[in-house]
């Protein structure tokens, strides 16, 4: 498939998965749940962190997870107290676990207490055409506070070879304005054109076929030859192709 018509037949499959009807079997229904600003990004950020698996158990385990908040994650994150992590006990997605949990927790608020929230250290690490950087830098914040050694493989890092799929996704969510309903675009600070595709085992597996990625692995090598691919279609929104390659991974997968 030449170059031009690699682009239109993808840019057809951006309108048809970059609709509403997504929602309805992503995880990015959670943040959907919720109107307050912090809301969707502590959701979004739990859930993202969580989003890997079969995908039914996501959505259950996350609802879970702001149910136990009380659906008030913002409240919650910053008003709770030592006792209150006691309902967390019992919570378990795959690896990730109360412990894991209550100290997510604590994190976030030391994130919105003592560095004016997630959108400022995203901010203030970006580079002009990267995200990646920041990343990084998130998680270095993150882990300030005592913590179990165990936690830290729930952030992953770019610079550590990672291609971060879960956390690539959520800045997706909170920073391109897809005017569908589907990503918020509550970060205005921060542009799509930084974005990275959330690159996983499906979007790996139609890139590869569609000619867009060599490299075997999906780790952060991969991720920058697939996103200056992706750039070359669209330097101002590359990512909204990661509805298209998810897209023809899951619900076309017969063809792929």
């Amino acid at each position: 498939m030449k170059s031009n018509e690699l682009k239109e037949f993808l840019d057809e499959k951006v309108i048809q998965y970059n609709t509403p009807r997504f929602i309805e079997s992503d995880p990015v229904q959670i943040p959907h749940l919720f109107d307050k600003r912090e809301d969707i990004e502590i959701s979004g950020f739990l859930t993202a962190t969580i989003a890997w698996g079969n995908r039914k158990s996501i959505l259950n385990n996350s609802k879970k997870m702001m149910e136990l908040m009380d659906m008030s994650p913002y409240e919650f994150v910053m008003q709770h107290e030592e006792s209150d992590l006691e309902r967390l006990q019992g919570f378990v997605h795959r690896t990730f676990n109360a412990e894991d949990f209550s100290y997510f927790i604590k994190a976030l608020k030391n994130i919105y207490t003592n560095h004016q929230g997630m959108e400022e250290i995203f901010t203030r690490h970006a580079t002009n055409n990267s995200l990646q950087p920041a990343i990084h830098e998130f998680k270095s914040i993150f882990f300030q506070l005592p913590h179990q050694k165990r936690t830290e493989k729930h952030v992953s890092d770019p610079l550590k070879k990672s291609a971060a799929k879960r956390i690539n996704m959520f800045l997706r969510w909170m920073v391109r304005n897809d005017r569908s309903g589907v990503d918020f675009g509550i970060w205005n600070r921060l542009s799509p054109a930084q974005l990275s595709c959330p690159l996983d085992v499906h979007s790996g597996n139609v890139a590869r076929k569609l000619g867009l990625l060599k490299r075997k692995m999906n780790d952060a090598p991969a991720l920058a030859e697939l996103d200056k691919n992706l750039r070359k279609m669209d330097a101002a929104d590359p990512v909204k192709y990661d509805f298209a390659l998810f897209g023809l991974g899951v619900f076309e997968k017969d063809r792929f």
